[in-house]
């Protein structure tokens, strides 16, 4: 148990230190909203190529793994979405109460515990994963905000821009070539990588903090309730058993559980209201999901880690 609240509790204690700081009014909401570009456009990049880069490819990649958690994400989409129709969600409220169901927050949250749980090595596949399942979570996320409404008119062009732009998405897979052939890395480029890879996690659970507000607890709160429900706990058993399914094991399969595990992220608040979506809802998601998966993350190291109950 102890092994277990020594992963989770930190993550979440800094994410109580970034909510602390903006509540006494050290510094503002701009700040906060400033790191968290910095965090997603520079840094986190930037820590993405330097663990994929340096990690040994034929060792962190797995295709199996990639194949599970996308298969698994599409099957909760398939369920929430389908659920949201037989109760008659309007197509706002269905559109976010489905993206909220399977989009997590797997850059900010999910690399930090993995991080925190398997080090550099667990780092590394997990980076290396998310390069591929960023695509597949902004596919099924923009289908579930215009599917509802049936529009015809969607913007390919725009989307398929998002994606290739997607700095997430880009570093993942300079990383990947730099690992894949090899290269070398130059020691003063190392060194400063390792430098900003230091405060990349730290910076962006304070943004995560920062910009945490119960303000947003408001709404339909048993919908809330349902779609966290779906995202911190169904997803990870769909998930489990197509690792299980897919022979995946090991490390491995707790990155795969662990990455499935993060909360829903703040872009479907974003996306919700850029697209027509119920945002109320979905801001309501992302504070409810992200303050539940302290416990739920400790449940799901629990289970990874059995030995740990009886210590």
């Amino acid at each position: 148990m102890l092994n277990v609240i020594q992963i989770v509790v930190p993550v979440f204690l800094i994410i109580a230190l970034g909510w602390s700081i903006r509540r006494i009014g050290l510094v503002n909401d701009v700040f906060f909203q400033q790191t968290n570009k910095l965090v997603f456009y520079v840094c986190l990049p930037l820590l993405l190529i330097h663990k994929i880069g340096a990690a040994d490819f034929a060792a962190s990649f797995n295709f199996r793994l990639i194949l599970a958690t996308a298969g698994a994400t599409g099957c909760c989409f398939f369920i929430a979405y389908l659920y949201g129709i037989r109760r008659g969600y309007p197509a706002p409220i269905l559109g976010a109460f489905c993206q909220g169901s399977f989009r997590g927050n797997l850059a900010y949250i999910g690399l930090a515990i993995v991080y925190n749980g398997y080090g550099n090595a667990g780092l590394a596949r997990a980076g290396i994963l998310l390069g591929f399942l960023v695509p597949v979570l902004n596919f099924f996320a923009i289908l579930a905000l215009t599917l509802p409404g049936q529009r015809q008119c969607i913007m390919y062009g725009k989307i398929v821009r998002q994606m290739i732009t997607n700095p997430l998405i880009l570093s993942s897979l300079v990383g990947i070539f730099w690992s894949f052939f090899h290269l070398p890395i130059p020691i003063i480029m190392d060194r400063s990588l390792s430098i900003v890879s230091g405060m990349t996690l730290p910076l962006a659970l304070l943004a995560i903090g920062g910009n945490f507000s119960m303000k947003r607890l408001r709404g339909d709160l048993r919908t809330a309730a349902l779609a966290t429900t779906m995202k911190l706990f169904v997803l990870p058993m769909v998930t489990a058993f197509f690792l299980f399914l897919l022979g995946v094991s090991g490390i491995d399969f707790a990155i795969g559980l662990l990455m499935a595990g993060a909360p829903a992220a703040v872009a479907t608040y974003i996306m919700a209201c850029q697209m027509g979506g119920d945002g109320k809802l979905a801001g309501t998601i992302v504070v409810m999901s992200t303050a539940t998966s302290a416990l739920s993350y400790t449940l799901l190291l629990l289970c990874l880690h059995p030995g740990a109950s009886s210590m």
